[in-house]
């Protein structure tokens, strides 16, 4: 399948990398700092109109498809890997909506969703139930015209920002989490949602990451994102797609820390001459670079498959989910080595707040956790075979 970028994607992706440096980079350290939600980059991401860039047209989005979202990711997250998960969270938390929510649900949350004036999270992951999906102890009561729920999530990103919360529960104990589960929508302010702990976090700090309390959380009954019971279809396919974004992200960190090596190392002389014309560092910087971009085309590719399918399928082709996971555990390994040997090359100044190298690989560690760890991506693909 060819997935070379068309005209309009390579003059997107020159548009996003100069919005990138020019906007977005400046602030990066200082937003590292202060780990605080940022609100100045959810202005710059709706002025530019990249919240909907993968909506459909008809609620607003521009429709541009999953090999452009990836474009965008990667290259805010040259400049600053917090960012980038702001669009990431959006497109993980509107992805069921994509996939299973009724037309009159779309109608109402799309729209806002698309153009950026509403925000969205993804409230999955429990104390037990990271993983393990399917372990999930959030219950959710029918009573009458509405949903009781109760529980507790973890390790929410930007639950705290989010206008509208898609949540997991499950509606029926007595069978296994695979079957027995349901997504609801939960809007910000329904009495009962609240906010617990604020996560203190090694990497992107500029995005908040936090504990969502359920207590009593009335939902209504038309807020179910599909079929009582048939959630647990939903979240994988759900994953499946929004693990190429977090590629997209790892190749970005990986590419920017390259990067800023490549250019210190030429201005950095020892010896007389700058090290970067000494042969075991040339040598580092080529494999490095050839990881990155190896990365880069897995991740293009496994956007141009993703783009030929119908998001109605009841499952996925094992191909799909195959080069999914394939891309996700590449290019977050490759940015975790590129990373730490971009530190490297700077010495004592790449270990040092100063130099950006030092937040990239702070960064990088979360694309080999978050969204299925690389163990578990490994699963995934053996199980394809």
């Amino acid at each position: 399948m060819a997935y070379d970028l068309t005209e309009e994607q390579i003059m997107l992706k020159d548009t996003i990398a100069r919005i990138a440096k020019e906007q977005i980079a400046p602030g990066a350290e200082k937003r590292d700092e202060e780990a605080k939600f940022p609100w100045d980059m959810v202005d710059i991401l709706r002025e530019n109109a990249l919240f909907g860039a993968d909506f459909p047209e008809e609620y607003g989005g521009s429709a541009m498809g999953m090999l452009s979202l990836c474009l965008i990711v990667e290259e805010v997250a040259k400049a600053c890997a917090a960012t980038s998960v702001i669009l990431m969270v959006h497109e993980l938390g509107t992805m069921p909506l994509f996939l299973a929510s009724s037309p009159e649900q779309k109608q109402k949350y799309l729209p806002k969703l698309a153009s950026g004036e509403h925000l969205v999270a993804f409230a999955l992951t429990e104390p037990n139930a990271g993983s393990d999906v399917s372990g999930l102890r959030t219950k959710a009561v029918r009573d009458g015209a509405d949903w009781v729920l109760n529980g507790a999530k973890i390790f929410i990103s930007h639950g705290d920002a989010a206008d509208v919360i898609v949540i997991a529960a499950r509606t029926d104990t007595s069978l296994p989490g695979h079957k027995g589960t349901s997504l609801f929508i939960a809007e910000k302010g329904t009495p009962g949602l609240s906010i617990g702990k604020h996560e203190n976090k090694l990497g992107i700090r500029g995005s908040s990451t936090v504990e969502i309390i359920i207590e009593d959380v009335k939902v209504p009954a038309e807020n179910i994102i599909g079929q009582e019971g048939g959630g647990f279809p939903i979240i994988m396919k759900t994953l499946d797609f929004t693990r190429i974004p977090v590629a997209a992200q790892a190749v970005g960190i990986g590419q920017g820390a390259l990067d800023y090596a490549v250019q210190y190392t030429k201005e950095r002389t020892q010896f007389g001459k700058p090290i970067f014309s000494f042969q075991g560092l040339q040598w580092m910087m080529a494999d490095m670079d050839t990881q990155v971009e190896a990365a880069r085309q897995l991740t293009y590719k496994t956007a141009a498959v993703f783009e030929q399918l119908p998001k109605n399928l009841d499952r996925l082709p094992k191909e799909a989910i195959r080069f999914s996971a394939m891309a996700k555990l590449f290019a977050a390994e490759t940015a975790m080595k590129v990373t730490t040997d971009a530190v490297q090359l700077l010495g004592g100044y790449g270990y040092v707040k100063e130099y950006p190298v030092e937040r990239m690989m702070r960064d990088a560690k979360i694309t080999q956790i978050y969204e299925g760890t690389s163990q578990i991506q490994k699963m995934v693909i053996a199980s394809t075979l």
